[in-house]
């Protein structure tokens, strides 16, 4: 369990719930709504149960109470203060803090219960826009700055992976599939994060259309064979970290003169390393888009 990160700085805090170091130390120099601790070299550090009460904290503040009030409040009041405006306010934000929190303590169950009550009021689609990208965009950058462990960002990924299987083999099992068009999602060589790709998937299904999900790493040469099985492919893939900058253009080359050209196939393609490339000069065949949103609405139009 030495990966589990259980010590703050008050940076690892202001990355964590977006308030400012300058903030944390007037809130709690003024109002003492945080004790930090010190280790046996005399470094001060906050615990998960300072993190926990700076996230409903901020949360009661951004609902309208000031910090003079807060301050007044015990810890427990506080708590269930905040459930209680949760349950009428159906805060996206909170949801998204006490995921952060589940990942920070390694709670299954808590993750569980909060996935559960945003379904009594969103759909799955919903949950995914408002809850679950916010805070995977979120992860990425507590996970740049050191203020999370690689164990974490697997644990909580791990639980949002089961909950797009769980929902894709349910609309595969009422699958009503004429659509005489194919998807085939795939990640290029050594690019290992599929859950975009897995939602995307997910929605494909849910509007009726045929799909292959390949999955993680696959080369070229793998998807060759697809041709020779289906008439009308897209290829839908996801360039997270790969391919990289110097060979990105001459991967997009490639796909197009040896597979999408030849059988009259086209690529829809999204993810960060796009930025790398002259998006103007691509071949008709390979479209672009920004976000999952924005290819998902196109496939409605399709």
């Amino acid at each position: 369990m030495n990966n589990i990160k259980n010590q703050f700085s008050i940076k690892d805090l202001e990355n964590l719930t977006g308030i400012k170091a300058h903030t944390i130390r007037i809130w709690e120099k003024r109002y003492n709504l945080l004790e930090p601790k010190r280790t046996d070299t005399n470094i001060r550090y906050y615990d998960l149960e300072n993190f926990q009460k700076l996230l409903n904290v901020s949360f009661l503040n951004n609902n309208g109470y000031k910090i003079s009030k807060i301050s007044s409040i015990k810890d427990e009041e506080i708590i269930q203060l905040v459930k209680e405006i949760a349950v009428k306010s159906d805060s996206d934000n909170h949801a998204i803090d006490g995921l952060k929190l589940a990942m920070m303590n390694f709670d299954q169950k808590q993750f569980y219960n909060i996935y559960n009550t945003l379904l009594k009021e969103k759909s799955f689609s919903s949950v995914f826009y408002d809850v679950f990208i916010p805070l995977l965009s979120t992860i990425g950058i507590l996970w740049q700055t050191d203020t999370i462990t690689p164990a974490h960002e697997h644990f909580i990924f791990s639980l949002i992976r089961q909950k797009i299987i769980a929902n894709t083999e349910e609309v595969q099992s009422n699958e009503n599939n004429n659509s005489k068009r194919t998807f085939v999602l795939y990640l290029p060589d050594n690019e290992i994060h599929e859950l975009g790709l897995m939602y995307i998937n997910y929605e494909l299904i849910n509007k009726g259309y045929h799909t292959i999900f390949l999955g993680a790493s696959v080369p070229i040469d793998s998807l060759k064979d697809l041709a020779n099985y289906y008439d009308d492919i897209t290829f839908i893939s996801y360039f997270t970290i790969k391919p990289d900058k110097e060979n990105l253009r001459n991967y997009l080359d490639t796909l197009n003169n040896s597979i999408l050209e030849p059988n009259n196939s086209n690529l829809w393609v999204l993810g960060h390393m796009l930025a790398q490339v002259n998006l103007e000069k691509l071949p008709n065949t390979i479209k672009t888009y920004k976000d999952i949103k924005s290819l998902t609405e196109t496939v409605a139009n399709v």
